[in-house]
């Protein structure tokens, strides 16, 4: 099974294109709910910097840690082009079951659609490791699809029950796809308390921006490299109804549920 870095290797700026960002409130959520109102933050599986730029002038500063060049290279132009503010901002290019980061250097850890990714078992402990007593382990990611319209919805839910089923019967589903971050949290038992929220956000997208997003898919990726069609894993019939549907931009409306973890 293709792993996070080589299953999204040279996709990143198209992946950056079409994702959502988190929630606005998202930051200062975290940081009330930390206690910290200028946080030390550490961004795990950081990609692209959707989950890491949204920091600026509300942490002190925000470590991003992430394995793959592409997703590095994109995540480092938007540093650059970053205003100036009092957050300060790295890249590390390592991994969530070892950082390389120093004992308790962080308030917030943060991970934006990368859990799936992780070896719980090695994972929890580093995280546990580098957050401080009474930092927030912050796991979260978005609930396919947006809502958009009842037929687009529909048919995004059946292209990725499709997909799902596709990925299991090839072996190429990721180890946790599918599981709720707040049951491993409490297993680790490297927590003293968990627990989840739901926070909300509105983007806008059209036909194009649907057919980039379900392309960018973690199985959608894997099958279409292991030689499957677009029409094999149910793109075709999904760029049908958008193209009806989706005729121009249009609001979505985005979850995100949220699980909580204090150290």
């Amino acid at each position: 099974m293709a792993d996070s870095v080589s299953r999204f290797a040279g996709f990143a700026a198209e992946y950056d294109a079409v994702r959502p960002a988190p929630p606005p409130d998202l930051p200062a959520f975290l940081a009330d709910w930390s206690g910290c109102s200028r946080p030390d933050v550490v961004d795990i599986g950081a990609g692209t910097g959707l989950s890491t730029t949204i920091w600026a002038g509300v942490a002190r500063q925000v470590t991003a840690v992430e394995p793959g060049s592409d997703m590095r290279a994109v995540l480092a132009g938007k540093f650059a082009d970053q205003p100036a503010s009092a957050t300060k901002f790295a890249i590390v290019a390592s991994i969530g079951e070892a950082t390389g980061l120093a004992d308790r250097s962080a308030d917030i850890v943060t991970a934006s659609t990368a859990m799936h990714w992780f070896e719980h078992s090695r994972a929890f402990p580093e995280i546990a490791r580098v957050l401080r007593p009474g930092g927030v382990l912050a796991a979260y990611r978005p609930s396919w699809p947006p809502r958009i319209d009842p037929e687009l919805d529909a048919a995004f839910a059946a292209n990725e029950e499709l997909v799902t089923r596709l990925e299991v019967e090839r072996g190429l589903r990721p180890p946790h796809a599918g599981d709720e971050h707040a049951v491993p949290m409490r297993r680790s038992g490297q927590f003293q308390h968990v627990s989840e929220v739901s926070l909300h956000h509105r983007e806008e997208g059209d036909a194009s921006r649907l057919l980039g997003l379900a392309r960018s898919r973690g199985g959608a990726m894997a099958l279409l490299a292991a030689g499957a069609s677009e029409d094999e894993i149910g793109l075709t019939a999904l760029a049908e109804v958008a193209s009806r549907r989706l005729p121009a931009s249009r609001p979505w409306w985005w979850t995100f549920p949220v699980s909580l973890a204090v150290r």
